[in-house]
């Protein structure tokens, strides 16, 4: 093989002999070279790379960048490229340039894309083949497109072959999202309306990635499973306790038929939380006795209405801002940080009470600010906090305390353990991880060797973690977890255009939804 530095040496030399005869028999990959616009410029594993607006052929570019096909093509069979050297490279660039938070992610995911793209073509030489992974999409909106292009990073030998979602316009963004990834779109299948999942299932895909509305996230899971289709779900998996005991049963039922299931609850995937909560578990800091864990955050945006749009379409739109739909931000965004805090714990609460209300945010129906104290086994305390309004200062972290030290781990870092006295035990000073793809990674890992990854339990009972807090914060009562587990809370769900039945707006303490009457005393 020849050596990455000699590798680098022959591109930089032969490209400039190659040029006309490049640009005459080479045009249909220049695509791919403009993202590689100063990728050779490797050296000792760092990456200078600058995009450059991707073209229909430019004589310049042709000239400088088309080379880059002759070459890798003519030298592959006899020399190939460090593999290894190039994908650390690569993911070094991406991952310093990503953001921890997933509004950032989408920020510079046009740097990434270019990144991975490059990679995926660089490393298929020599390669040793492995089976293609097809993969439909059902929620083809902001969410649903990140998760795909995440799974088009995890893996070189991945295809999207089914797109389904109630709004034309989302699937054609997700087409040109592809087309980013020089992925074919001509043979996609695409399936529209509120059931459209259920033909998408029928589709030959591997698995679907399930990214619609929380509220529909038990139904479209169920039928996943029924299908025999292993499966990523976003969080959080329900909005109220029948869908929690639905995702559960679903769950068990992958298990019996020898599903994969992952979870959109990235922190389980990420190597820093990964080292930190082992070192927890094997007694670093001694047994827990205490955590805070923290979301306190500015406002999510809200769509502005159209005329021609219905208030379901509206609400749809705008999801996370209605209850029926999301669940709250206390599950929709908070259930990371309890499901940390039920990792680590290893358990779910057995008792919550709590505090909220909605004192900044005059669109839709959820509230603005919770606080929730959860009791878990063995009287460990845990307090709950997240908020969504205009903040001088952000909190995203956990923090537990144990009879030995404490930790600290957030959603960026740091990650840390220390002693009683505040001497450090432990700092994770590697490299930071891509979690979003590093989960889809996972679930393609367990698929191809049977490993068995099933989350829908985790993410199930985290999720009615933070449901148990919300119904104790509506109803001002203490409730236990067989209590909300088992409660007949349902929020209404619709299935077409049109108009949606006033629920109005959960006053804090005594209230409770029950259906035709709305919110009642509790």
């Amino acid at each position: 093989m020849l050596s990455y530095h000699v590798y680098v040496s022959i591109v930089k030399i032969v490209a400039v002999d190659l040029n006309f005869f490049s640009l005459h028999f080479f045009p249909r990959r220049l695509g791919y070279f403009l993202q590689l616009r100063n990728l050779f410029a490797l050296h000792d594993g760092m990456i200078s790379m600058k995009m450059h607006p991707g073209g229909n052929g430019s004589a310049v570019s042709a000239l400088v960048w088309n080379p880059l096909y002759i070459i890798t093509h003519w030298l592959g069979p006899i020399g190939s490229i460090d593999n290894k050297k190039v994908e650390q490279g690569v993911l070094k660039m991406a991952e310093k340039e990503r953001d921890v938070s997933r509004r950032s992610f989408v920020k510079t995911g046009a740097m990434a894309t270019a990144a991975i793209s490059a990679f995926h073509v660089l490393k298929s030489h020599g390669a040793s083949a492995k089976p293609l992974i097809k993969i439909g999409v059902i929620g083809c909106g902001g969410r649903g497109r990140e998760a795909m292009k995440d799974a088009l990073r995890a893996d070189d030998a991945v295809r999207i072959v089914a797109l389904a979602d109630i709004f034309p316009e989302k699937m054609e963004l997700a087409k040109e999202e592809l087309n980013k990834f020089d992925h074919p779109t001509n043979e996609i299948e695409t399936f529209l309306g509120f059931k459209s999942y259920q033909e998408l299932v029928k589709t030959d895909c591997d698995y679907v990635i399930l990214a619609t509305p929380p509220c529909y996230r038990p139904e479209t899971l169920e039928a996943a499973v029924a299908a025999k289709k292993h499966v990523f779900m976003e969080k959080p998996a329900a909005v109220d306790p029948q869908g929690i005991r639905r995702i559960i049963a679903a769950g068990e039922k992958a298990k019996e038929l020898g599903l994969s299931i992952a979870a959109g609850t990235q922190r389980r995937h990420q190597k820093e939380y990964i080292e930190a909560v082992n070192r927890m578990h094997d007694g670093a800091i001694g047994e827990i006795v205490n955590m805070q864990i923290f979301w306190a955050g500015g406002p999510i945006g809200f769509p502005k209405r159209k005329e021609e749009w219905s208030e379901v379409e509206w609400q749809i739109r705008g999801w996370y801002h209605w209850l029926w739909l999301s669940g709250d931000h206390i599950l929709e965004q908070h259930v990371h940080n309890i499901d940390v805090a039920n990792w680590i714990m290893g358990a779910h609460p057995i008792k919550a009470f709590g505090v909220g209300g909605c004192g900044w945010q005059e669109r839709g129906n959820i509230w603005d600010h919770h606080a929730v104290h959860f009791l878990y086994p063995n009287g460990v305390d845990i307090l709950s906090m997240c908020s969504q309004h205009p903040r001088k200062v952000s909190r995203v972290d956990e923090r537990a305390q144990g009879t030995k030290g404490r930790s600290f781990t957030a959603q960026g870092g740091p990650w840390y353990l220390q002693d009683r006295h505040g001497k450090e035990l432990w700092r994770f000073e590697g490299e930071k991880s891509a979690p979003y793809v590093q989960e889809h990674a996972d679930l393609m890992d367990s698929i191809r060797n049977n490993k068995g990854l099933n989350e829908a339990r985790n993410v199930a009972e985290s999720t009615m973690t933070a449901m148990m807090g919300r119904m104790a914060e509506y109803t001002g009562d203490e409730l236990t977890w067989e209590e909300a587990l088992h409660s007949d809370e349902q929020f209404p769900i619709y299935y077409e255009f049109g108009d949606v039945d006033d629920q109005g707006a959960p006053a804090p303490g005594g209230q409770k939804y029950t259906g035709e009457e709305g919110w009642q005393p509790g």
